[in-house]
Formats: structure tokens, C-alpha cells, sequence
């Protein structure tokens, strides 16, 4: 699972190369006319600027670009994930800890040169990779965007960070460009995703995400120096009594993925968003460590060992 850098090439460069990245670009932003970019099926015509769950039309928003350093260690390295994070977001997770970004529309419109100069000024900081954060409901304009940025010199792996709540018909649309997918896995049970999450169909979706991304980029694959070149990459937050759903999800991943899967156990969970005593009152509190210790103890008795090392809390963070 070992890659030499000096070995490794940007998937999206064969199809540039071949000529068959613009073609692509000019298929996805086609697409946006009748919008099914993700499981929302929404069928506005986003190229005319009409918008619908995502609230975003024919150019993305970004809320922020830089070197990130609370990555995974295999993206962070010593100079940073270059993290691009888009606005909005298809889900409406009530505990959102970037509420501000996902829902409250705090983003700027940038066009695709715009958002291929970001990507361009991350390389130029030295950061490992491009990681765009929240982008199911902008995969036409990333691939628009990654055009220009290619022919400018653009060379680094691209992160694909999402909420697994993505359309096939996207992930389609990114085979060949997409380095490294780093899905959330977030519920199991149908009635809790409509509960906190805002859709009943999320597991389903994600579970067929998933599937289609691991068939694309396989297991991860580190570089000498640890750092992630390609491959998958599932985060599942740990949530307050377990609703989540921990054991079928990492039974899922296992018996389904591969059990070399690559697996973040987050504990970061904190009542954020819309959640406080009186709205949502189950999920308001942290995490415990007995509960975080549960979720890794589940993850390994499914035979997964490539469990993320990196903890991000000190013990005074537990309640």
C-alpha cells in the first residue's frame, strides 16, 4: 500500500492528456440544465441561475481556501491539506459545526478561473494535495474549473471530502479525476437520517456512493512519507448513544468495501447548528469516551485495522 511519490501521476492528467478532461467539463456543466448532481434530483435549470435545495445556481460558492493542518496526518503532512470548502451543502445536518457555511450562505460566487487560481495558490504554498470540502453540489463547476488549473501546471492529487450524500451519476462524472474520496458515513437508520440529517434516503445513497468510489481508486495508498496519493478514505463521527448507527456501518464497510479500508472514528461531535436543550435535546452533549471507545472497539471487532492513529482531543474534552 506503498506508493514512491516519484511514482505517482494525478489521475486527472491521463485525461487531460487525451483530451478527454474539456469533454468532460462540457458534459457536466451540461448537466446542470436539469440539476441531478446529487440524490436530491432537484431538475432546475441551474445554468439559468434557478436554485433549489442546495441553494446554489450556475457558479459555486466558496467560503474559504487554505492550508488546512487538522486534516488526517496522511493529508496534512508538514504543509497542509489545501482545502477549498464550497458553501451550502444538499444536507441539512441540525448539528452542523459549520453551520454558518453549509446553510447560511456566507459564500462568494467565483467563477472557474477564479477557483482554479485557488487551487493553483495551494500548490504554490506547498500543500500535499487539493482537498475541496462539501462539493456534491458543485461537481460540474469543479471539473470545469480543474481545465484551466491543469493547463496552468496544476499537479497535486485531488480530495474529494464529502458528505457521501452524491449521486452516482456524479461519481460517474469523476472517474479519472478523483485522487482520494474521503466520504462521511453519518447514519444507518432511515427515520434518524430524516431526523438529523434531512434525509431518509442518506444510507442508501451513501452505501451506493461508497461502492462506486472504492471501485474506482481501491484501498488508499501512501507515499514513502505517508502521505496519501490514492485510494479511499471513510470518516463516521461518533454521535451521543450511539445513534448512528456504528456497528452496521462498520460491519457495512468490511464485509461490503474492503476491510483495508482506511477508517477515521471521529470524536469531535459537540451540540452545534440548531441543537440545544429544547430542540433536539437527545444529541445535546459531547460524546463520552466510554462511547468513543465503544466505536473503535466495534470498528476493529468488524476486522478493520487501519484505523486513523491521530488523536484530536485531550482528555479534559471528555465529559
Amino acid at each position: 500500500m506503498t506508493l514512491p511519490s516519484r511514482d505517482f501521476k494525478p489521475a486527472y492528467l491521463s485525461l487531460y492528456q487525451a483530451g478527454e478532461l474539456e469533454k468532460r467539463a462540457e458534459r457536466a456543466i451540461a448537466a446542470l440544465e436539469s440539476c441531478r448532481v446529487c440524490p436530491r434530483d432537484c431538475r432546475v435549470n441551474r445554468l439559468e441561475d434557478k436554485t433549489a435545495a442546495c441553494h446554489t445556481g450556475r457558479l459555486a460558492q466558496v467560503a474559504s481556501h487554505f492550508a488546512h493542518f487538522g486534516e488526517e496526518d496522511c493529508l496534512r503532512g508538514r504543509n497542509g491539506s489545501g482545502t477549498i470548502f464550497f458553501s451550502m451543502c444538499n444536507l441539512r445536518c441540525v448539528f452542523c459545526q459549520n453551520y454558518d457555511i453549509s446553510q447560511a450562505n456566507k459564500g462568494k460566487e467565483v467563477s472557474a478561473e477564479r477557483l482554479a487560481d485557488m487551487m493553483l495558490e495551494l500548490q504554490d504554498l506547498g500543500c500535499h494535495n487539493i482537498n475541496f470540502v462539501t462539493p456534491e453540489h458543485v461537481v460540474p463547476q469543479v471539473i470545469e474549473a480543474l481545465l484551466p488549473a491543469v493547463k496552468q501546471g496544476l499537479r497535486l492529487p485531488i480530495v474529494y471530502n464529502t458528505s457521501a450524500y452524491d449521486s452516482l451519476e456524479s461519481i460517474e462524472m469523476l472517474d479519472g479525476i478523483v485522487d482520494i474520496y474521503m466520504p462521511d458515513f453519518k447514519f444507518w437508520d432511515e427515520r434518524l437520517s430524516l431526523m438529523y440529517v434531512k434525509a431518509k434516503d442518506y444510507a442508501q445513497a451513501a452505501r451506493q456512493a461508497i461502492k462506486a468510489m472504492h471501485k474506482q481508486v481501491g484501498d488508499l495508498v501512501v507515499d514513502e512519507d505517508g502521505l496519501a496519493k490514492r485510494g479511499l478514505i471513510i470518516r463516521h463521527l461518533v454521535m451521543p448513544g450511539g445513534i448512528a448507527g456504528t456497528r452496521e456501518i462498520m460491519r457495512f464497510i468490511a464485509d461490503e468495501i474492503s476491510s483495508d479500508t482506511y477508517v477515521n472514528i471521529m470524536a469531535q461531535y459537540y451540540p452545534a447548528g440548531k441543537v440545544d436543550e429544547k430542540n433536539y435535546p437527545d444529541i445535546n452533549r459531547h460524546v463520552t469516551r466510554e462511547e468513543y471507545d465503544e466505536a473503535l472497539a466495534i470498528a476493529r471487532e468488524a476486522g478493520l485495522l487501519r484505523l486513523d492513529p491521530r488523536q484530536k482531543f485531550s482528555h479534559q474534552q471528555w465529559w
